[in-house]
């Protein structure tokens, strides 16, 4: 755990902070508000005492009350792994500053994120699904996203019915194998 980092986290954003720096085994933790992004990483990025240059991941996560944004970045200056968290998204329209100006690589990560939690990364110039069909209108990784059948289903209720596999329509009959009992 890298102590004079965080003691530089908190003496350089402590006015941005959203709550207290954490530290944990080898990873920082710092939460900020999504209006902070663009300076925040900017400072991260290009300050010579913390240059973290690699953005490892970004993950778009739903607490069930608000959306968040969480940055995983390394830097040769510190053993620590930085998370940063952008905090208090809205779930109605969530919406934060891309970071593409930072990481070429974030693009991606941003559209994933768009896809599957439907938050929009305002600067992204390809902000387009990148595993759902184009005209696919929900987020399957938000919590209030259910599959149909999902209320009945109790737990090691075993296969859901659309999960099943059917012979193909107008099949001829020896074209489907069939196992032997």
């Amino acid at each position: 755990m890298d102590r004079a980092l965080k003691s530089r986290l908190e003496a350089r954003f402590g006015d941005v902070l959203t709550g207290p720096v954490r530290q944990r085994h080898d990873e920082t933790e710092l939460r900020i508000g999504p209006k902070d992004v663009p300076d925040v990483l900017r400072a991260l990025h290009d300050e010579p005492e913390y240059r973290f240059e690699m953005l490892s991941d970004l993950a778009g996560v739903d607490t069930g009350e608000h959306m968040q944004v969480v940055y995983h970045l390394w830097s040769e200056t510190t053993s620590d792994w930085l998370r940063v968290i952008s905090d208090g998204l809205s779930r109605q329209d969530p919406r934060t500053p891309s970071v593409t100006f930072l990481w070429k690589g974030a693009e991606w990560m941003e559209r994933e994120a768009y896809d599957m939690f439907g938050i929009t990364f305002e600067g992204n110039r390809d902000l387009r699904r990148i595993y759902m069909p184009p005209d696919y209108t929900s987020f399957p990784l938000r919590k209030d996203f259910f599959l149909p059948d999902d209320a009945a289903r109790s737990p090691g209720g075993g296969v859901r019915q659309m999960e099943r596999s059917h012979a193909p329509h107008n099949a001829p009959a020896d074209a489907v194998r069939r196992a032997k009992p």
